[in-house]
């Protein structure tokens, strides 16, 4: 049996808000198109309180952000303004520039709330690295699910386990949500060349290994392997074709140039990009 890359991620705050970050890691750049999956921690925030990302910029990715529980309001420098539900979708292409702010809806701020959910970014192939951004909003309804002897897989973006997205991503993805009831199994097909799987809740075990809560296990290429659920299990499986070519990550910008990185830093701190309609506060370059 190949031996799993297990990594256990690493704790950050981001703006207030914790988080764990198994992408990137030390053992692994990347997996498929993800170079970045943030799992935003369960909290709870008081009346009057809630998350506020402010303004911030990115260039060569897509990021998608995918709620358990809570809401978030998405604006962009495109002019989107969208409320993302537990189970939506929200997907945004950077392309060469743009800026977007989450932060928890006005409407439930006021009662106090609870914020779980993820936020991954997926590397753009390199012929959409300076394309035009682009944002689209997908809700739980329209994205398909199989329920079967006691294993139920939600197709978040791409295509697997016989299902397809209509999250419009970029290359070749998998990414879906899985929850199994105790001593179910899934069989993870070699369909993508690279996949990992993140245990959000739950006893797991892949191919007799176990995999402790909030651990990432990059599976083999090309190996068919079996997740077994020891108790009721919420995970996540991801991957999808591996990228075009290695990739630099600086702050919020990735790309495959580190020059167009370098120029991404100068004009954000010079005030030369994209603003979001009616946001004044934004989040400054940090200190190389």
């Amino acid at each position: 049996m190949t031996t799993l890359t297990v990594i256990r991620p690493r704790a950050e705050d981001v703006e207030g808000q914790p988080i764990l970050r198994p992408l990137p890691s030390r053992e692994c750049r990347s997996v498929g198109p993800f170079v970045f999956f943030d799992h935003m921690l369960l909290t709870r925030y008081a009346a009057g309180t809630g998350m506020n990302i402010r303004q911030h910029p990115h260039i060569g990715l897509s990021t998608l952000t995918y709620l358990f529980e809570g809401a978030l309001q998405h604006k962009d420098s495109l002019g989107s303004d969208q409320v993302v539900q537990a189970g939506d979708v929200s997907w945004m292409t950077a392309g060469s520039a743009i800026a977007h702010v989450e932060r928890t809806p006005e409407a439930i701020k006021a009662e106090g709330s609870s914020l779980h959910g993820l936020q991954v970014w997926l590397a753009s192939p390199k012929d959409h690295e300076a394309g035009p951004g682009h944002y689209s909003h997908h809700s739980a309804a329209s994205l398909p699910i199989s329920d079967n002897l006691g294993v139920q897989i939600r197709l978040i973006a791409g295509s697997g386990f016989c299902l397809k997205s209509p999250v419009p991503v970029l290359s070749p993805t998998l990414y879906a949500e899985v929850q199994m009831q105790t001593a179910t199994t899934l069989l993870i097909p070699h369909e993508h060349p690279e996949r990992a799987v993140y245990v959000l809740e739950g006893e797991a075990q892949l191919d007799g290994e176990v995999l402790e809560v909030h651990s990432l296990a990059v599976l083999p290429a090309g190996q068919e392997m079996t997740l077994f659920a020891e108790s009721n299990c919420h995970v996540m499986v991801f991957g999808g074709a591996p990228l075009d070519g290695p990739r630099r990550i600086n702050w919020n910008f990735v790309a495959s140039d580190p020059a167009m990185i370098e120029q991404a830093r100068q004009r954000w701190a010079a005030g030369d990009w994209p603003t979001v309609p009616g946001e004044s506060e934004r989040i400054e370059l940090p200190v190389k």
